[in-house]
């Protein structure tokens, strides 16, 4: 059977984008800020088919106070998927928070909802990218005033490196089937009112140490879904384009089935199955007719001869 990556088609149309003015607040020592640098308009990326399920991966300790974690996603090329590992970035500047791009399903083609950064988190169709992005808004972390601080029970910090942090439970909605895209047969959630209103606000393209992170996964062959059938060899970085040895996080979910259920499910893909399956599950169990009753063995009379 041929990969369906060599019969994807995809077209891609390239929007201009409304010319804005972001102000640069001032820097900190305790956060490190990434140099402004012109973006080119986005390209809205359109493909015929859903991006692979998200893989596991361990998130890498935070190396820079200061720095926000962005999650890893499946981005597109001419030639298919491939993987763009998650990664601790420096923000553009201060006060703004990174908003996950996302692939939602409309009229048939699968679209990328590229990711900025704002004010506030947007929205990013539900998807749960973990560490903080369980489908909505970030609970990784804050700002507090102009130092950002690590929430250590969903983020990976070395308490030596970073100072800033606290402890806030978070309620995970545990994605099973690591599913990586909004609508269609994928997941279904809808922009909140906050959501809508963080849309709207002046946002922050990629910095371009995110550009050149993206560049270098869309140049390693390793990372296309072709060749790593959904498991990429390396799963997360802990900087920017840090794919050697000491920096990458391998996918913990190499070998694995690719929807991440146990090897013992089968999901019902026929709707008259599962119809089958959840009639015969209303129905009473029959009760067990009990262990068979143990027969006592005949008995066999053996008299001897008695002497004469």
């Amino acid at each position: 059977m041929s990969s369906p990556v060599a019969t994807l088609r995809v077209s891609i149309r390239v929007i201009p984008l409304a010319a804005f003015t972001v102000l640069l607040g001032a820097c900190v020592a305790e956060v490190p800020m990434a140099e402004p640098a012109y973006a080119p308009p986005a390209a809205v990326v359109q493909a015929d088919v859903a991006p692979p399920p998200l893989p596991i991966y361990e998130q890498p300790p935070c190396p820079v106070a200061g720095w926000i974690w962005t999650p890893g996603y499946w981005a597109w090329a001419p030639a298919g998927y491939y993987w763009v590992p998650g990664t601790w970035v420096a923000p553009p500047r201060i006060g703004v928070l990174w908003t996950p791009g996302y692939w939602g399903f409309v009229n048939g083609a699968y679209i990328w909802h590229a990711g900025y950064w704002g004010p506030h988190v947007g929205f990013y169709g539900g998807v749960h990218y973990g560490y903080g992005y369980n489908g909505v808004g970030y609970a990784g972390g804050r700002w507090v005033g102009r130092k950002f601080a690590y929430n250590r029970s969903v983020t990976n910090v070395n308490v030596t490196v970073v100072h800033n942090t606290y402890n806030e439970t978070v309620i995970n909605n545990v994605n099973l089937t690591r599913v990586s895209y909004n609508g269609g047969a994928g997941i279904r959630a809808e922009p909140t009112a906050e959501e809508r209103f963080a849309q709207r606000e002046q946002h922050v393209q990629p910095t371009a140490m995110q550009r050149q992170h993206v560049e270098q996964a869309r140049n390693n062959l390793a990372m296309r879904a072709g060749a790593n059938h959904g498991h990429p060899a390396i799963g997360a970085t802990s900087r920017p384009g840090r794919f050697d040895a000491t920096g990458a996080v391998r996918d913990r979910g190499a070998g694995q089935p690719p929807n991440g259920r146990s090897p013992d499910f089968r999901e019902n893909r026929n709707a008259g199955n599962a119809a089958r399956a959840e009639r015969g599950a209303r129905q009473p169990a029959a009760r067990h007719p009990g262990p068979p009753k143990r027969q006592k063995p005949e008995r066999k009379h053996n008299r001897k001869a008695q002497p004469d």
